[in-house]
């Protein structure tokens, strides 16, 4: 085994995942959102933080506007 190794030499490919990866942020949501998504979890087997993300993916990629109504 070599003492040291030059990496430049050992992969010179890009990752081609690194457009995917995510970003961890904090987020306020309500309660009632929050349960909203916990509930479509269980009946989908999928953790609630991937639904979300899932559903704002979609959105950003179908570019849907949000229409607020101030009644």
């Amino acid at each position: 085994m070599r003492e040291e190794y030059d990496i430049k030499d050992l992969n010179p490919r890009k990752n081609p995942y690194t457009k995917k990866l995510k970003k961890q942020i904090t987020i306020n949501i309500d309660n009632d959102t929050i349960e909203y998504f916990k509930a479509l979890s269980k009946q989908n087997g999928i953790p609630y933080q991937t639904l979300i993300n899932l559903y704002l993916t979609d959105c950003a990629e179908n570019n849907k506007e949000l229409k607020i109504a101030w009644s």
